[in-house]
């Protein structure tokens, strides 16, 4: 497992594992020739899920379980408290069910981060084979406990699971048990590049649900990732299906159009890339936007990399805000977009 989880971090950031296609850029937000606001006046911060952040930020969870996660998780924490903005980890179920590498996620509890994500996979809460230990109650609490969490994330990662040579292969029973978490611990749930749908939202909202990071396709792909890990491996069918479903899933705008109207906070990520791309995000109705491939590759060189990576974003966002004339994030939540390109394909299906 923890082998696995560095080959996700060299291959994400040593090979082209991007979506054919920029979902943001389709998001043209209104340009304010006269906008009458100072750029010192605009406030950036907003609540999410009780808790303040200095910008509606969220550096979503990468990686962990490997040695050379401590020094990544720790450059994206330090980075996060000083900022002011949140920050998830990648799954922990190599620390809490293999004991791998705890290091590597606690680093993350010795920063102040204003809003910290717990991260488990919706296949390690169900058995996948006879005599499986699986993530329950107990588990999580540790997951929690290891950085100092405020809330569990609970991913989705179906596709990539498809396309991983040794990927959990049963999801019945999933929802049920998302739903007995989230009756304990504040949960989110979040995608891994595929999207969250309004269906599938609703079902989570039904139970007890607090929050969506919806993730999209056009960012990174991990049916790409897995794609290469699998060629490497020598495994051709799997190989096939990464390469067949490289850019499966739901759009991230078109994600958020869709889960935003069920009242949840949401977290639009899935190719956010700058702070243009968070204020389109923050536009469509969104409560903060999540950042992941530009901090890992920031992180993996250093933590002044990772900082001034971080405060660039909330400069571009700032700058969004200013050529729209949004003095706060609610005014910006009110400014107007035209959606373009293929993204408006989707919203007239």
């Amino acid at each position: 497992m923890s082998h696995r989880k560095a080959e996700h971090v060299k291959v994400v950031l040593g090979r082209d594992v991007e979506g054919r296609y920029r979902y943001w850029d389709d998001i043209q937000l209104i340009h304010s020739a006269l906008p009458e606001v100072d750029f010192d006046e605009i406030d950036t911060s907003v609540s999410l899920l009780g808790h303040r952040l200095n910008a509606p930020i969220v550096i979503t969870g990468m990686t962990g379980g490997f040695p050379d996660a401590v020094k990544i998780n720790d450059n994206l924490a330090r980075a996060a408290a000083e900022v002011g903005v949140a920050m998830g980890v990648g799954s922990e179920r190599a620390a809490v069910l293999k004991g791998q590498y705890p290091e590597s996620y606690s680093t993350v509890a010795r920063h102040a981060v204003p809003l910290k994500f717990a991260n488990i996979g919706a296949p390690q809460i169900i058995p996948q084979k006879a005599g499986d230990r699986v993530v329950g109650p107990a588990e999580v609490r540790e997951a929690m406990d290891l950085i100092h969490a405020d809330v569990l994330a609970i991913h989705l990662n179906f596709l990539q699971e498809m396309v991983q040579p040794e990927g959990d292969r049963r999801a019945r029973g999933c929802l049920e048990q998302i739903g007995l978490l989230a009756r304990v611990f504040p949960v989110l749930v979040k995608e891994t590049g595929a999207g969250i749908s309004h269906t599938v939202a609703e079902s989570l909202r039904d139970r007890h649900v607090r929050a969506f990071d919806v993730s999209g396709t056009g960012g990174t792909s991990f049916a790409a990732v897995e794609h290469y890990r699998a060629v490497d491996q020598g495994a051709e069918r799997e190989a096939r299906v990464g390469k067949t479903f490289w850019n499966w899933g739901i759009p991230s705008p078109v994600s958020v159009l869709e889960v935003v109207p069920l009242g949840l906070p949401v977290i639009a990520s899935g190719g956010v890339r700058s702070g243009l791309d968070v204020a389109r995000a923050l536009a469509l109705g969104a409560t903060a936007a999540g950042t992941a491939g530009g901090m890992l590759r920031a992180a993996a060189t250093g933590f002044a990399e990772t900082k001034t990576e971080l405060e660039t974003l909330v400069h571009e966002l700032k700058v969004a805000m200013l050529l729209t004339g949004s003095r706060s994030i609610e005014e910006l939540r009110r400014a107007r977009y035209v959606v373009t390109g293929e993204t408006r394909a989707w919203t007239r299906r």
